[in-house]
């Protein structure tokens, strides 16, 4: 009988991906994106590489159990970022690292922190130790059966057996792992390979911890330091700047027209409706206000819809506010996407762009979203916080038969944003994060059609 209704609520959603009719296309105002890592991710992430007493294998499960399929690239970014200064942690604490950033995708086909753990065990500078390990995770042919992973990191470092083991080459090493290093990397350009880190070493600090009762007073403030750079700091770096300078004049040729300032005297234009009755506006007041609170009659809604558009200026005497934008998308999404699109160049557009982004997902907001597409052009990071807001709606039901409905509103919803080519392989390269998201919630729901189908769209636009 569930599948039944999930199959209903996911043919009944036409209205999402119907496109509105194209419209001139006015000027985006600009939106600041939500950060990449948050407080008790942050703690999370300390906690989980200081177990170092435990079995490596028990600090993987903690991972797995901890961090949801969607935030694993994040922290995985974030555990490479104090990885590649050896300063951020302990010995112990590395081989912690580590196994959690092997052994999290081990039962998916690309590791892609694989060229990490590849640099690191061939890094001649590190320790034998942290060589031995990497080289023993990477020469594994069974990712779930580690023997080391039984041991604890201290209870590895405090014993000998890596002291005779053979290291492997990079060539053979590059074998096992089936990693093509002469294959560009995804996303890659001169800008990147051109960044410079956001931390720096400072060469006056002591390339060691010390004894244990200096080590108790580093290590709290060692965790601050973490924490503020994970959450005030670049992980990708600080790329250089694009400076491209004015082209040249071009020659002008003889009987070529050419421009001429001409000095005009204006005479001044008074706006004779100014202070003049604004009855008129009062209709439309009271229409918007009833649209906030129930579903309004096709004459009623034709009515706003001819106000609008024979003065667009009346969206500013209407009375919508963005404490008011939830209600009216949930009762009127027609109506809201009418307003929203004449409120476009409103300067206070970013906190009903913010009013969309944190109020509940329905079919309704992401019909209002995917029809404001395709009437203007929204910034791209209210699109990329909407579609990560949406993701993290469906992961958090706890009913599955509304998680399923939900997930097939938002897998239709997405291909319907990539077939208008609002989502394209040049948006995709811009905002990595985000497709590496969509990826794993596909992957998450896969168990679904339509997950499938979008997993396949995406994989196209690679």
């Amino acid at each position: 009988m569930s599948d039944k209704k999930d199959d209903e609520a996911g043919t009944s959603t036409p209205s999402v991906a119907a496109a509105a009719a194209p419209a001139p296309a006015p000027r985006p105002s600009t939106y600041a994106p939500m950060g990449a890592l948050r407080d008790e991710e942050c703690a999370n992430l300390l906690a989980l590489v200081s177990t170092v007493s435990r079995p490596l294998e028990d600090a993987v499960a903690d991972f797995l159990a901890r961090v949801p399929p969607d935030r694993r690239l994040r922290f995985g970014t974030s555990i490479s970022f104090v990885l590649e200064d050896k300063m951020m942690l302990q010995p112990a604490e590395r081989l912690v690292a580590f196994a959690i950033l092997h052994q999290g995708y081990s039962s998916q086909l690309a590791n892609p922190f694989l060229p990490l753990l590849i640099n690191a065990a061939c890094d001649e500078t590190s320790e034998e130790a942290e060589q031995a390990f990497l080289q023993l995770l990477l020469s594994s042919t069974n990712g779930d059966n580690i023997e080391v992973l039984k041991q604890s990191a201290v209870a590895y470092l405090n014993g000998s057996d890596y002291a005779s083991q053979v290291f492997l080459p990079r060539e053979q090493l590059e074998k096992q792992c089936s990693y093509d290093a002469a294959r560009p990397l995804p996303f890659s350009s001169n800008f990147r390979d051109a960044t410079v880190r956001s931390t720096i070493p400072d060469p006056d600090v002591l390339q060691s911890f010390g004894s244990s009762s200096e080590l108790s007073s580093i290590i709290p403030n060692r965790d601050d330091m973490v924490a503020t750079l994970l959450q005030q700091t670049s992980l990708k770096g600080l790329p250089p700047q694009w400076i491209r300078p004015s082209p040249p004049r071009l020659e002008i040729f003889e009987g070529e027209l050419q421009w001429l300032n001409i000095d005009n005297n204006h005479e001044l234009l008074w706006d004779s409706t100014m202070c003049a009755d604004t009855s008129r506006g009062a209709v439309i007041r009271d229409l918007v206000e009833q649209a906030c609170k129930a579903p309004l009659a096709l004459a009623q809604h034709e009515e706003i819809t001819k106000y609008l558009r024979k003065d667009w200026k009346l969206v500013y005497h209407c009375g919508m506010t963005p404490q008011k934008l939830p209600d009216l998308v949930e009762h009127n999404p027609h109506i809201a996407v009418e307003v929203l699109s004449k409120l476009i160049n409103s300067p206070d557009m970013d906190a009903y762009f913010d009013a969309i982004v944190h109020m509940d997902m329905s079919l309704h907001s992401m019909e209002v979203v995917n029809r404001l597409t395709t009437a203007v052009v929204l910034p791209p990071g209210f699109v990329h916080d909407y579609i990560s807001n949406c993701i993290r709606s469906c992961e958090d039901i706890k009913d599955k038969y509304m998680q399923n409905r939900l997930v097939r509103l938002v897998c239709v919803f997405l291909q319907s944003l990539i077939r208008n080519r609002i989502i394209d392989d040049a948006w995709l390269c811009a905002v990595q994060d985000l497709f590496v998201e969509v990826q794993a919630f596909c992957i998450a729901f896969s168990r679904i059609r339509e997950a499938v189908g979008l997993f396949r769209l995406l994989k196209s636009l690679e």
